[in-house]
């Protein structure tokens, strides 16, 4: 039986993505938001990502763990927060169980320097590398996201040595 892992870019600007665990990208996915945060901001929306998760039934989920970034606003690290806290509850209301990997160990584990200008870049770049094949799912600038959730969750299961 295949298992099914799903990784998880927080934010309103993050990304969900299914590999499977021959490490094959099998589905990606914007992060489901709408703009009815403060002020009209964008927000991580529960009910369109509880939809997204309960269709995708994944095994396992490996989220970035997120906090308070150096010289952000309250405004900003609220959005943050709330939007962890959206998708930690949804996973949990979904039984699906979690493990959080922080920016520089999943990307140390990929092979991406962490925090270096243009990791974004370089993640798009590396996503593009590992599956040529769904290079079109990471061409876009704002597909950052995208590339970084599918990398999440590969980065994941090489932690837990369930990777090729």
């Amino acid at each position: 039986m295949t298992s099914i892992v799903l990784g998880i870019d927080i934010g309103a600007s993050g990304a969900l993505a299914l590999v499977d665990d021959a490490g094959e990208v099998v589905a990606v996915a914007d992060m489901p938001t709408l703009n009815d945060g403060p002020k009209g901001r964008r927000s991580v929306n529960g009910p369109l990502l509880a939809a997204l998760i309960a269709r995708w039934a994944p095994s396992k989920a490996f989220v970035e763990y997120v906090g308070a970034r150096p010289g952000e606003g309250a405004v900003g690290a609220f959005a943050f927060g709330r939007a962890r806290g959206v998708v930690e509850g949804v996973l949990a209301a979904a039984a699906v169980p979690v493990a959080f990997l922080t920016p520089p160990t999943w990307k140390r584990a990929i092979g991406i320097a962490a925090g270096k200008a243009g990791a974004k870049d370089a993640a798009r770049a590396e996503a593009v590398r590992r599956w040529p094949a769904k290079a079109a799912l990471f061409a876009r600038v704002k597909d950052d996201g995208r590339a970084e959730a599918a990398l999440i969750a590969v980065a994941g299961m090489l932690k837990a040595g369930k990777c090729p």
